[in-house]
């Protein structure tokens, strides 16, 4: 949980029937109200829409898996080269 100096209090309408339903997911992970809302915000990336099914959002992770392995091998080769300089020094 955050520091209470770091938070900010907003006010924010929602419907009774959101407010069973945070009250269950508080009691559940057994925190707050407030933490599952942060919780929940934390959470939410709007780059991915709700109504993707599994196997686009299986396409989607496996694609972003790809860049970063391709990163990754970029990364490697800059590295080897700067330590192979380096090493001549």
């Amino acid at each position: 949980m955050q520091a209470a100096s770091d938070l900010v209090r907003k006010q924010y309408l929602i419907a009774p029937r959101q407010i069973e339903k945070l009250q269950l997911l508080a009691k559940k992970q057994k925190s707050s109200a407030a933490e599952v809302v942060r919780m929940a915000i934390d959470a939410f990336n709007p780059d991915v829409p709700a109504d993707m099914d599994e196997s686009e959002l299986f396409d989607l992770v496996s694609a972003r898996v790809k860049e970063a392995i391709a990163d990754t091998a970029t990364t490697r080769k800059r590295l080897k080269k700067t330590l192979a300089l380096l090493g001549e020094k």
